[in-house]
């Protein structure tokens, strides 16, 4: 199945919610960073060898709420005293070679389908805001939230504003919900992540997609639909490349708030070099 149930009718007042790693992207956002990184020397090789890794186990064990606050921390640690500036730059300057190849063209679609329908489309992710807000221009969406790193000096200051996982997935979709008056119970979600299903309880059509095991076997239990994306397409060849204003507006941390990114190596930087 890749499509929702049942196409309902033109309505306003209605939002998708789409998480971003694995369910409209085939990869982690935050993983694919680590070779543009260690060519600035933001980390080091063994760092990045061990975030491949690290994220190769996330991604067979799943993330539960004790590994991911882990990482979440020595992220934060990992990142303080970053340059925005040059962080900016990498960002900018490798964003469509991170994302061209990972697009699944079954989301695109759906995204497409939901804005036909009349529905905001809403991205939100664990990611940094500044991956996520190009990203989901590219796609059309209506408006996105993602994690948020503190800023001093122009520098990061390792504190995160905002982590856009897990409980606080479900925060951002009410909070939008009220300021823009979508109807909840009308509204979907979609995500591949146990860790979001918070996010699938609060609206009355939840998705999972390519589900991991915990939320493979929970959305059998309350039949919900579970759709399978398989086919990664070129965004480039599908939608036109943003401008250049907006991709200003969304580079900076990248993707080094996300939870897919290591826990592991990251951290240890100190010691590899």
């Amino acid at each position: 199945m890749t499509e929702p149930s049942s196409a309902p009718p033109p309505s306003a007042g209605v939002a998708a919610f789409f998480d971003l790693d694995k369910t409209i992207i085939a990869s982690s956002s935050a993983l694919a960073f680590s070779k543009p990184l260690l060519r600035q020397g933001l980390i080091s090789r063994r760092a990045a060898l061990k975030s491949a890794y690290a994220q190769f186990v996330f991604s067979l064990s799943g993330a539960d709420e004790e590994r991911t606050e882990r990482m979440r921390a020595e992220i934060s640690a990992l990142c303080a005293g970053w340059d925005v500036a040059q962080v900016r730059a990498i960002v900018n300057e490798t964003l469509h070679d991170i994302v061209d190849p990972l697009v699944y063209a079954e989301a695109a679609q759906l995204i497409a389908d939901h804005k036909a329908w009349g529905h905001d489309v809403i991205v939100l992710s664990a990611a940094g805001e500044e991956v996520v807000t190009p990203i989901a221009a590219m796609l059309g969406a209506t408006r996105s939230v993602a994690t948020r790193m503190g800023v001093v000096d122009g520098r990061y200051s390792g504190e995160v504003e905002f982590y856009c996982y897990g409980e606080q997935k479900a925060v951002a979709a009410k909070r939008l919900a009220a300021e823009h008056g979508y109807d909840l119970t009308l509204s979907y979600a979609y995500t591949d992540s146990s860790t979001d299903v918070p996010m699938l309880e609060v609206v009355g059509n939840p998705h999972a997609v390519n589900p991991d095991r915990a939320l493979r076997r929970l959305a059998n239990e309350r039949d919900w639909p579970i759709l399978t994306f398989e086919n990664p397409v070129s965004l480039r060849n599908r939608i036109p490349a943003p401008s250049a204003t907006a991709v200003a507006v969304g580079v900076g941390l990248g993707a080094m708030a996300a939870a897919g990114m290591t826990w592991y190596g990251l951290a240890r930087r100190k010691r590899d070099r």
